[in-house]
């Protein structure tokens, strides 16, 4: 028997940091909604007790290091099951680029190795679990579009924004989401996305009001270290998306676009500063 499950790249629509937790994590308030960028994972059982894990990436950690790794041993150990999966990643995100690729991968093995040993666990649990793997992967468990609060790991379920196009451009840097959030200065934020004014909008379904609401706090640390990041952005804007904002801790950053006869020429126009660009749709 064989399970297959998609792992889509995540977006944020809005990120803002409240204060510095006494537990060094940062308190945050997001809207995040994924688009259909996404890896997929295979898994089969294997005779012998052991996880192994495979992918066409040559660019990935394929032990401990790796997020479904990570996830498979937990689901293994919390749930006492004495038997091996094969994993293998087909990997279609790119990492280190504020998608949430790693965890969504983890949490695609959480609810494909809760079908395959037909353990049954409820997603609310899955969530937990994932929750002790990152902060972003209880939202990737879940899917769809939601209110993540604390440190990413209390959703609130909202309505998805509507449909549209989402170009993606990633440039040749990897940034560390560690290292953005250690030079964040919380009591120094200029400017707080508002969660109220987004939130309104999604529920209202107009779109360019989402474009106007787009924030992202974490873009100032990044931008002040990789210029080329700010330089994607504004060429985003100039070619015509409709909104444009980093993703995360970046350096991916998004344009939503309404309009399908704009999208070939933003694209085009991107693929000229960098090579890892997409054109996608919101998941909705």
């Amino acid at each position: 028997m064989k399970v297959y499950e998609k792992a889509p790249a995540k977006i944020n629509l809005m990120l803002d940091v409240l204060h510095k937790r006494e537990d060094g994590f940062h308190e945050v308030e997001m809207v995040m909604t994924m688009v259909d960028l996404a890896d997929r994972l295979e898994m089969e059982p294997l005779g012998r007790d052991t996880i192994i894990i495979s992918s066409q990436a040559g660019y990935i950690p394929l032990d401990e290091k790796n997020l479904a790794f990570k996830a498979a041993k937990l689901i293994k150990e919390r749930y006492e099951v004495k038997q091996g999966v094969y994993i293998h990643l087909d990997k279609k995100i790119p990492v280190a680029a504020g998608l949430a690729g790693g965890s969504s991968d983890a949490a695609a093995a959480l609810r494909g190795l809760n079908r395959l040993w037909k353990l049954g666990i409820p997603e609310e649990e899955l969530q937990r679990l994932g929750a002790e793997l990152g902060s972003d992967v209880p939202f990737c468990v879940a899917g769809g579009t939601a209110i993540a609060r604390g440190r990413g790991e209390r959703l609130e379920r909202i309505a998805n924004p509507p449909q549209c196009w989402v170009i993606l451009a990633k440039p040749p840097i990897n940034v560390s989401t560690a290292d953005v959030y250690g030079r964040l200065r919380a009591d120094k934020i200029r400017k707080h996305p508002s969660l109220r004014q987004m939130t309104e909008a999604i529920a209202s379904q107009q779109f360019h009001r989402i474009c106007a609401q787009l924030g992202n706090v974490l873009e100032d640390v990044t931008l002040a270290a990789y210029p080329q990041v700010l330089q994607l952005k504004e060429t985003m804007l100039r070619l015509g998306a409709d909104g444009a904002l980093m993703s995360g801790s970046g350096p991916t950053v998004f344009g939503l676009v309404s309009k399908e006869s704009k999208v070939a020429r933003i694209y085009n126009g991107l693929r000229g500063f960098c090579k890892e660009v997409y054109a996608v749709r919101m998941l909705t």
